[in-house]
């Protein structure tokens, strides 16, 4: 079962990285619906999430992020970057490679030591949980990153899988 969580895992953080493949810098940064946020935005998000999940919850810490506090990234609801997009996908999978390093070393039963700080905390019981999540976060946004794309050039079904 945990092979099967990974795998759903892992396919929705690589068809994020289909889906924007090919998007120009100005693609990557301009705003398509009325909320404002950025496909660029939207990915620093995802290594967000990984880093929060993975390392600040479940490990009670995380490795410094690869650029100096910015208030401006203190408005995670913004999600817009001010980062180029080698620096966000680098921490992307940065991100990614840190929480399956995780997933590899702490067994999936293992309650969180840190605090998620939102809501009802209750719910996260275990690292299965996070991975659960995780999914599910994912995949949320990568809907809503294949919905800029066809805003953006038209293009369409990216990211499908072979089902």
């Amino acid at each position: 079962m945990d092979q099967q969580l990974l795998t759903f895992l892992e396919a929705q953080r690589t068809r994020v990285f289909g889906v924007i493949e090919g998007l120009t810098p100005e693609q990557l940064t301009k705003p398509v619906l009325p909320s404002g946020w950025t496909v660029l935005g939207m990915v620093e998000h995802l290594g967000h999430a990984e880093r929060h999940w993975f390392q600040q919850v479940a490990l009670g810490s995380a490795a410094p992020l690869p650029w100096p506090d910015d208030p401006a990234d203190a408005d995670e609801d913004a999600f817009t970057s001010a980062h180029s997009a080698e620096t966000v996908f680098g921490f992307y999978r940065d991100q990614i490679a840190r929480a399956n390093e995780v997933l590899a070393t702490v067994p999936w039963g293992t309650p969180p030591v840190g605090d998620h700080g939102h809501g009802d905390t209750s719910q996260i019981t275990d690292l299965r949980f996070i991975v659960l999540h995780l999914i599910e976060e994912t995949a949320r946004h990568l809907g809503h990153l294949d919905a800029a794309r066809e805003l953006i050039d038209g293009r369409t079904e990216l990211g499908q899988d072979s089902l």
